[in-house]
């Protein structure tokens, strides 16, 4: 097997720590930058059902500001992104290059996605769960909670997956700064130096971990579909 292995990556066996640690830098971006994109774009999407029109805290000043910043940062290409934001980076984390540099763009490249997402999910809720929970005297953060969140669990389980695998391309997008990761061992290895196998070992780790995300989020929309 080992033979096999160096007679088809011949290149990739000389990088293997290297590749490792690319790997795990993925990993590292992915769930930093993950975990705070999930929480500020949940914060975001229910911010812009709650506050819509017909709402239950009905706010158009809140709902149109928070819309079209959201917008523009959509708008956007998260190439371009990378360099915008630079300055910020270099502020908040005290580098603008790997993993720690990374984490500022892939924020703000995934916050807007990710609201839409939660939006588009809890908008599905039907609006008679909403006036029963209300004609009971729920008050506005228990429908939040347990009318909107609750009953969204399907829905929100693929917006997730949907998001972490967007943001495993935006890890290996990142690669082309110099952020680490599967993406800059592509880069530097397999598109710099032409080791095609370099760039298939990488593909496929890539493909293995988007259809673990996926698998994991379909099994939890399936559990909990009523």
């Amino acid at each position: 097997m080992q033979e096999l292995f160096s007679t088809y990556f011949p290149n990739l066996v000389e990088k293997l720590p290297a590749f490792y640690e690319s790997i795990l830098q993925t990993f590292e971006m992915v769930i930093r930058s993950g975990i705070i994109s999930m929480i500020l774009g949940t914060f975001f999407g229910i911010l812009l059902v709650v506050t819509r029109k017909g709402g239950i805290l009905q706010n158009q000043v809140v709902f149109q500001i928070v819309d079209k910043v959201i917008n523009i940062f959509r708008a956007i290409p998260f190439i371009i992104l990378l360099t915008m934001v630079m300055p910020l980076s270099r502020s908040i984390m005290g580098t603008a290059i790997g993993v720690d540099g990374a984490i500022v763009p892939l924020i703000f490249g995934t916050v807007p996605f990710f609201s839409r997402q939660m939006e588009s999910a809890l908008s599905e809720i039907s609006p008679g769960l909403i006036e029963a929970a209300e004609s009971m005297g729920n008050s506005k953060l228990e429908i939040i909670f347990h009318v909107y969140f609750r009953e969204s669990i399907p829905q929100i389980a693929r917006a997730v997956s949907i998001t972490i695998i967007s943001l495993v391309g935006l890890t290996a997008m990142a690669g082309a700064v110099g952020a680490g990761g599967l993406g800059d061992f592509a880069i530097r290895y397999g598109h710099d130096r032409n080791e095609t196998d370099v760039t298939i070992a990488t593909v496929v780790v890539l493909v293995a971990l988007v259809s673990i995300v996926q698998l994991i989020g379909n099994l939890v929309a399936r559990k909990n579909t009523h």
